[in-house]
């Protein structure tokens, strides 16, 4: 008996307890259905309004045609210069013995860079000195002939025989004399004075600097073959520039270029001296060759850098500013065009190249259009909120 009302008590005072529960758990259990439903609405404006206070912080441009300098950006490395660049080679074979010049250092022509011990160096020197005595002799039999044959005392075949001995021995030592040129050896009369020695010199066959060390101390060395440095005159390198199919015929031989770098706040300048004759058949480019000048030798082989070539003019081109293009959250390039009275629309458009302030609009707007110039971030900012 105590308990029934109680029952009954209990029942009706958790009866709108419960009723508040499953309303709480249905509240629950639909937020939970939809998870997107608390989220903002992410989508931009197409359509707004700007306010008469906030147009006065907007630059209204009117886009109008006007000529534009083509303007292309080519990609490249930087190269040796191959007119001023060579391998250097020996023509004798044998151990390096000593190494005079390092990578780096300049050279001018002639000189020594390094010596090798070879034999067949002392065999062409030896050939030399013999060359050299026979000529002397035989020069001495033909002048003596010759005074012999003016006072009748020998006959004229005589002094032919020496004659041709004269001659023959001279062709010797001129091939001797050659050999060792070749060799390196620009004098070979000082041979005479010096003191026999197995060393002989590698000289540089042009002024630049050592880019390249190929050998080293007690290398064998192959004549003809071994190459142990390489020099280049580094006051110009070649840019080796990618031209695309659709730029080639805005790109022509004697175009000057202006070469930039990550590496230097530098301006480099250049002039495009070849056109390749084939295109590179992965990239569909051709390769352009400008030679460019390297003050203080900045520019490395391989260093990458951008070469821009100003190709003539682009007639009635659509031009805005560069501060009136945005780009969407997919990096996509808009602009803000006035579609009314302090109405503006966001417009898609593609871009081609910007120079000096000015940005080439080549679809999405049309002559005559007014767009938003300085001002546009703010366009931007208010259109997110609507």
């Amino acid at each position: 008996m105590i308990h029934q009302p109680f029952s009954r008590l209990s029942s009706a005072a958790l009866a709108p307890a419960g009723l508040l529960i499953m309303l709480s758990l249905i509240a629950c259990s639909g937020r939970n259905s939809d998870p997107r439903a608390a989220e903002p609405d992410k989508s931009k404006a197409d359509l707004f309004t700007v306010s008469k206070e906030q147009m006065n912080h907007l630059e209204i441009v009117t886009v109008e045609p006007s000529d534009f300098p083509r303007v292309l950006r080519l990609t490249g490395n930087v190269a040796f210069n191959g007119f001023l660049t060579t391998p250097v080679i020996t023509q004798v074979s044998g151990p390096v013995s000593r190494l005079v010049v390092s990578p780096g250092q300049h050279v001018s022509k002639g000189q020594p860079m390094l010596y090798i011990s070879s034999p067949d160096y002392s065999q062409l020197r030896a050939n030399y000195l013999k060359a050299r005595d026979a000529h002397s002799l035989a020069h001495k039999n033909y002048v003596r002939s010759q005074d012999l044959y003016e006072h009748h005392a020998i006959a004229e075949r005589d002094l032919q025989a020496a004659e041709s001995a004269e001659i023959q021995a001279q062709a010797d030592l001129q091939s001797a004399e050659q050999s060792l040129k070749i060799l390196g050896i620009p004098q070979p009369e000082t041979l005479v004075e010096h003191p026999l020695s197995p060393e002989v010199p590698l000289l540089a066959p042009l002024a630049g600097e050592a880019v390249e060390r190929l050998c080293s101390p007690g290398q064998v060395i192959q004549a003809g073959s071994t190459q142990c440095f390489t020099i280049s005159n580094m006051k110009t390198v070649w840019v080796l520039a990618n031209v695309y199919e659709a730029q080639l015929a805005y790109v022509h031989v004697g175009d000057p270029v202006t070469i930039k770098t990550d590496s230097y706040p530098d301006i480099f300048h250049g002039r495009i001296s070849y056109m390749g004759a084939a295109l590179d058949p992965t990239s569909r480019t051709l390769q352009a060759r400008i030679d460019t000048a390297n003050p203080d030798g900045k520019l490395k082989k391989d260093m990458y850098v951008t070469a821009t070539v100003v190709a003539g003019k682009i007639r009635n081109a659509l031009l805005v500013p560069d501060s009136a293009v945005l780009r969407d959250a997919e990096n996509e390039p808009f602009v803000y065009v006035e579609v009314g009275q302090d109405q503006f629309a966001r417009r898609q458009v593609q871009l081609d190249g910007s120079v000096e302030g000015k940005t080439q609009i080549v679809s999405g707007v049309k002559p005559g259009d007014r767009i938003v110039g300085d001002g546009s971030l703010f366009l931007q900012f208010a259109n997110s909120l609507q």
